[in-house]
């Protein structure tokens, strides 16, 4: 399956979900964009090291990291392999140097161990097509799901709890109007409530 190296493109507190953050990977040299919802530790571990800002004490994923290289570890990659109901899954790739191992991991632990390793991030192309939001200037389009159906819930890191669309009241014409708002505004997690809204009433 093709692989498709995303970006950190946006991280943001979530609109929809009290003490979440929206996590918004972008494809490189692409105009696709995956939000995704994930926990508030794991947006401050991502955060933190964007900023480059030093904890007075590691965190769990400097601890990680520390391990990993203390004993000749390095995370090659992260790929997000699948989309199950609304649940991504992701592994990180490590390697000694003469064992390659995959390790299962959440979304958000894993995006946040590339960035403290300089990995780079991939996804299938079967995920960004079933999930993910097209930019294109003013104009808009929807990906069509290839191998997942999405539902009307937000797209998560391992959230569980479904969470009611606040869009579903809406017409077409009204969601229509109100995507295009939303992209021009680059808020792309209310753009994915309602991409979901609208793939559910076809």
């Amino acid at each position: 399956m093709k692989k498709i190296k995303l970006d950190i493109v946006g991280l943001s507190y979530s609109q929809t979900q009290s003490g979440a953050y929206a996590l918004v990977l972008g494809e490189s040299g692409g105009n696709r964009r995956l939000p995704i919802i994930i926990g508030s530790h794991e947006a401050q571990a991502i955060a933190i090291r964007i900023e480059k800002m030093v904890p007075s004490r590691p965190l769990t994923h400097d601890l990680f990291q520390n391990f990993a290289k203390a004993f000749q570890i390095n995370l090659q990659e992260v790929l997000i392999y699948n989309l199950i109901e609304g649940i991504f899954y992701s592994k990180i790739i490590c390697s000694d140097g003469q064992k390659t191992v995959e390790i299962d991991a959440r979304t958000s632990d894993a995006v946040a161990l590339a960035v403290r390793f300089g990995s780079p991030i991939y996804a299938y192309d079967f995920i960004l097509s079933s999930a993910g939001i097209v930019i294109e200037g003013n104009e808009f389009a929807f990906l069509e799901n290839l191998e997942h159906a999405v539902n009307a819930d937000v797209i998560t890191d391992d959230i569980k709890s479904p969470i009611q669309n606040p869009f579903s009241s809406l017409s077409d014409d009204q969601l229509k109007t109100v995507l295009e708002q939303s992209l021009h505004d680059e808020n792309y997690e209310q753009a994915a409530l309602i991409r979901d809204e609208i793939s559910r009433r076809k």
